[in-house]
């Protein structure tokens, strides 16, 4: 099968923002245009999944790719994530290039072994001989009154193992550059999204870009408290830190885009100028990435802290089915207003 070389990162790296004017996308389109754009450079990239082929995804997000790649390259599977799991640990050893999509990361779980005891101690275990260049995608967390087991937010879970990477974008922007350099990674990443978030629209450029893993975004400039996150919470940051300014409270927000790797020089350079800082993460509370990012804080910027760092997660409980339960149950602006005037005595 031909290859094509990879693209040099550095010659496409975005000068633009997400807040941008210009062509608007839905986040399940710029995600279609991430893989479509790929696929077309390299041969060895192919789309695994429940529904992705006939019936366009259970989201609409390979919506027409069928039609441009064909059956061998857009693939159906049966109900079996251990089974299809396990095949891209095979295609990836044997050089191609897997985008494997999860309906749900929930699912993910029966494909554990797969996903943490082989795909990111391949290149380990082989003395670097041979490794697992795999994308797993897939809508990650509280969906809307899906209930307790259909609505887990794993990255706390799989950030713990090392050898993978992990991106959660906040916006169609990010999810596109995201996903590009996911596909184009050597390393296997877990690439998480939002059912809740795949009809946003928001300005995705038509040039070609890729936005680098590491790295934070900086949402907005403020001098009183440092808000960090990451996916869909961001929003709800965004609009706390709107709330908190009419009250002349101004926050530094990021955006951290990747967790794995993290970006703590970027959140501890922020600690330093505002000497607070908020964490938002729809990770339960006990061993989450916040707790991590809390943490790292602490060993790295303690020193200029004037508050004990907050935590904002979701409540420490199985997630509520009920409606408004379930609203009450996640990160939402009203509880990260109180923790950021909690970190300033404002309360």
């Amino acid at each position: 099968m031909p290859t094509m070389q990879r693209p040099d990162l550095a010659k496409h790296l975005p000068s633009f923002t997400p807040t941008g004017e210009g062509r608007q996308l839905q986040f399940r389109e710029a995600l279609r245009e991430a893989m479509s754009e790929e696929m077309r450079r390299d041969d060895r990239i192919f789309l695994m999944g429940e529904e992705v082929a006939y019936y366009n995804g259970a989201y609409k997000i390979s919506q027409g790719m069928l039609d441009e790649f064909g059956p061998r390259r857009i693939i159906d599977t049966p109900i079996s994530e251990n089974g299809f799991a396990g095949l891209a640990v095979g295609a990836a050893m044997y050089g191609l290039r897997p985008i494997i999509e999860f309906m749900s990361w929930s699912f993910s779980l029966v494909a554990a072994d797969q996903l943490l005891n082989n795909v990111p101690k391949m290149l380990y275990m082989s003395g670097g001989q041979w490794g697992c260049p795999v994308v797993f995608r897939g809508n990650n967390g509280a969906g809307g009154q899906l209930g307790s087991t259909h609505s887990w937010t794993v990255e706390a879970m799989y950030a713990n193992v090392p050898g993978l990477k992990i991106a959660i974008p906040s916006n169609p922007y990010d999810a596109k550059g995201l996903l590009k350099t996911a596909i184009v990674d050597d390393d296997p990443v877990f690439f998480m999204e939002s059912e809740r978030m795949l009809s946003d629209k928001g300005h995705v450029p038509a040039e070609e870009y890729y936005i680098p893993f590491g790295k934070a975004h900086l949402r907005r400039q403020g001098s009183d408290v440092t808000l960090v996150s990451f996916g869909r919470p961001v929003n709800f940051c965004i609009e706390a830190a709107g709330e908190l300014a009419k009250e002349g409270i101004e926050a530094d927000m990021l955006d951290m885009r990747t967790v794995r790797p993290l970006d703590i020089q970027s959140i501890a350079e922020s600690v330093k100028k505002t000497g607070r800082i908020v964490v938002v993460d729809q990770c339960w509370p006990f061993a989450s990435i916040a707790s991590e990012v809390v943490t790292q804080v602490c060993e790295k910027a303690f020193d200029y802290l004037d508050h004990q760092p907050i935590r904002v997660n979701t409540e420490d409980v199985p997630t509520p089915y009920a409606k408004g339960l379930e609203a009450e149950y996640l990160p939402h602006k009203g509880k990260i207003v109180r923790a950021v005037k909690a970190s300033l005595h404002r309360l």
